[in-house]
């Protein structure tokens, strides 16, 4: 019998008071089994002891939300008996520890917690970072998180359509891999994990268990230090094929009207999922770990109750209909087997070669979980110093120059050509634009998905940042047409028994709070990773938001691509000029101090409505919002995609990197034809929406007040060369 000792108690994340509680509540002391199980479902990666405090001040309501946080997915309502289904997760320390695996397992668990819930997962992003680029690790993490994401993906059939890229050094020793999935069902086919009818049985089914994964959650809870390397047993090895299997056969049970609920076997495998069911549903739950399909031998109670095996999931099932049920399995050549049973003792009873390993109260391990109230401090920066900022020699077109091929300006297409973006035929809108667009299949209707977030507007002012995370996300849908709806969300931050790290979750999501009211946008889904620190230094702030819009006729959408000669090209929203907190200050200026730029939520909603509206009634078919790097950097952007030049007519004092290149909030690029120009004038002016009119779109060039030119081919190629050259050198 392995004794409980203090060393093993806080090898396990467990500290004297929550210990305490734990023999208070058994009475006894705990066996090595239900200590491995308060381990995973205390960690902070299963209970958000830390952050739920926080996370229940999130709006999570609209007009749109069928089902908000506390399932394995958010869910809202697209009309005509359509839903969306949707989450994001975070994948980090399995990725440091093993780029490709962690990346891949990332992507299969995001898409079983879409399809265990009976949709089919029809688009993939994520959101992804890494240390400076000149530090040894990055180049061999970049790759293998890549090669996971698109190896996962790429074989389910499941397309991958968009994603942000950045690289900082504060993720030297601590990469975030944030993976995001979306799916579609019928609303009357949406499937719970609330587990209900006493005597009901409780099944298993997908891949066999093995030794992979375990304490995954434990690990995900705590800090990094020198010996991460040694960790690698605990990052779970994908079976994409296998899920592939198991997608078809639970979709095709949820057609025969057999199962009562579902849930996917994730992060702590069958502890969560078990108690997790159980505690929804209000029952008791006994399990016979015999009866578990093992890949290995000898497996312990322990190590079953927390392996986070791969491609698994857990089922209640009534006892007359496990047959039916398990053809299904048998015929797709996955497990099929009865692991336990529903019981009225609201206890969680596991037993295992004919002895009991653990009978905990489920209310200790759900309802009971610890929930800290840590203190905090918001910390901001001082204001930007503009007095920083001299009057420089250097051309706009040779800063620009330098700034597309930088690595957080330059072209992503590396990245999303290793994805498989067109499969399922239903990619309207590829990556490398504001938001993808997919077709909600057979329909004419699209969804507009995206992800954003900016650490080091969150790190310089935790509030600002959290209302500009939202704010550029609602951008980013708004400009392809679509109507934001609702977001989900991946809390990456450091350590919050530090009151400083703990003031930028409070802040952030103080300013989430604020944004997602004022722009009908909630949260309803997402994932908290913290104690992102490696021997005590955290990384930036990173609320990375996932958002999803709806486009009811996809006859009417935009694109960021410059179509035609001589249209009209107008600068929507005000410009002053701002650059704290910039890319032009950190990459021009090498200043990476100050303020960032303040979100006006009220005029982002009046300027995003009204550019909506203006798509939607068919005025409008080029936008591009402005977003890291400004104005120059987004109408380069506009001008590469489409091909076409622009002759661009600013007073003198605009000419200059404050107006070029500052990133002041709520602003578009947008493009009109001679014969809508009037119209677009006359209803921006009824609005009282502050515009420029900057040029004119023509030939191949981009020309400042007939002064300085590049041709378009000479910025595409600075723009895509900085990947292929970090990755060839």
């Amino acid at each position: 019998m392995i004794k409980i000792d203090k060393e093993l108690i806080e090898e396990h994340g467990i500290n004297d008071q929550e210990y305490e509680f734990i023999l208070s509540s058994l009475k006894r002391e705990p066996t090595i089994t239900e200590l491995g199980i308060f381990s995973a479902m205390w960690s902070e990666h299963c209970s958000y002891k830390s952050s739920k405090t926080w996370l229940k001040k999130l709006p999570t309501k609209n007009n749109k939300v069928i089902q908000g946080p506390g399932e394995n997915a958010g869910v809202i309502d697209l009309g005509d008996g359509d839903a969306a289904v949707f989450k994001m997760e975070s994948h980090n320390h399995p990725s440091f520890i093993e780029p490709y695996q962690g990346a891949a397992t990332g992507v299969g668990g995001i898409m079983r917690d879409v399809f265990t819930m009976g949709a089919r997962p029809v688009a993939l992003l994520n959101s992804i970072r890494f240390g400076d680029t000149d530090h040894p690790k990055t180049k061999h993490l970049l790759t293998g998180v890549v090669s996971g994401i698109g190896g996962y993906g790429n074989c389910m059939g499941v397309p991958t359509v968009g994603g942000e890229v950045e690289f900082n050094s504060c993720y030297n020793d601590n990469i975030l891999v944030n993976a995001m999935c979306v799916g579609i069902a019928k609303i009357d086919k949406i499937f719970y994990s609330k587990a209900s009818g006493i005597g009901n049985s409780v099944v298993y089914v997908g891949s066999k268990t093995g030794r992979d994964g375990i304490h995954g959650a434990t690990m995900a809870s705590a800090e990094f230090d020198d010996d991460s390397d040694e960790k690698r047993p605990t990052v779970q090895v994908g079976d994409p094929f296998a899920e592939k299997l198991l997608l078809e056969a639970c979709l095709e049970l949820m057609t025969m009207d057999i199962i009562i609920a579902i849930q996917d076997m994730g992060a702590a495998g069958l502890t969560s999922s078990a108690v997790e069911m159980a505690s929804k549903g209000g029952v008791g739950i006994n399990l016979n770990l015999d009866m578990v399909p093992c890949r290995e031998k000898k497996m312990s109670a322990y190590e079953i109750m927390l392996s986070e095996s791969q491609e698994r999931m857990l089922m209640i099932i009534e006892p007359d209909k496990e047959q039916e049920a398990k053809a299904v399995f048998d015929k797709w050549g996955l497990d099929f087997a009865t692991i336990g049973i529903l019981t009225d003792t609201n206890h969680l009873v596991i037993n295992h070669n004919d002895e009991l390993k653990a009978e905990i109260r489920l209310d200790i391990l759900e309802s009971g979980a610890p929930s800290y109230d840590r203190p905090y401090k918001i910390i901001k920066e001082s204001a930007f110093d503009e007095s920083l900022v001299k009057e420089t020699a250097e051309s706009p077109i040779n800063i620009l120059k330098r700034l597309i091929n930088s690595p957080n300006l330059c072209s992503r297409k590396w990245v999303w050509e290793q994805y498989d973006h067109m499969v399922m035929n239903d990619t309207i809108l590829r990556p490398g634009g504001d938001a993808a667009i997919v077709r909600v299949h057979g329909t004419n209707k699209g969804l507009a998905i995206s992800t954003d977030s900016t650490p080091r507007y969150c790190s310089a002012d935790p509030v600002e940042g959290g209302k500009q995370a939202v704010a550029e996300s609602w951008r980013n849908i708004t400009s392809v047409g679509a109507l934001p709806i609702a977001i989900t969300d991946c809390m990456n931050f450091g350590n919050p028994e530090k009151e400083e790290i703990m003031g930028q979750f409070a802040g952030v999501v103080t300013g989430m709070i604020e944004a997602c009211e004022i722009l009908d946008y909630p949260v309803v889904s997402g994932n908290v990773s913290l104690y992102n620190e490696t021997n005590g230094k955290g990384i930036n702030p990173t609320p990375a938001i996932g958002g999803i819009g709806l486009i009811e006729n996809l006859n009417h959408f935009s694109t960021p691509h410059l179509k035609r000669d001589n249209d009209t090209v107008l600068l929507v929203g005000k410009t002053d000029g701002y650059l704290g907190q910039s890319i032009y200050a950190k990459e021009i200026l090498n200043i990476i101090s100050g303020l960032p730029p303040k979100v006006n939520l009220k005029n982002e909603k009046k300027i995003g409505d009204t550019i909506r509206d203006l798509i939607n009634i068919n005025k409008l078919d080029t936008v591009h919002d402005i977003s890291d790097g400004g104005f120059l950097v987004a109408l380069t952007e506009m001008s590469i995609s489409g091909g076409i030049g622009v002759k661009i007519h600013l007073d003198e004092k605009d000419v200059s990197p404050k107006f070029l290149f500052g990133e002041d909030q709520g602003r578009y690029i947008i493009s009109v034809p001679d014969e809508l120009i009037s119209d677009i004038l006359r209803i921006l002016e009824l609005k009282n929406i502050f515009f420029q009119k900057i040029g004119k779109t023509s030939g191949t060039k981009i020309i400042i007040n007939d002064s300085e030119e590049i041709e378009i081919k000479s910025l595409k190629k600075i723009h895509e060369d900085w990947f292929n050259e970090y990755l060839k050198g």
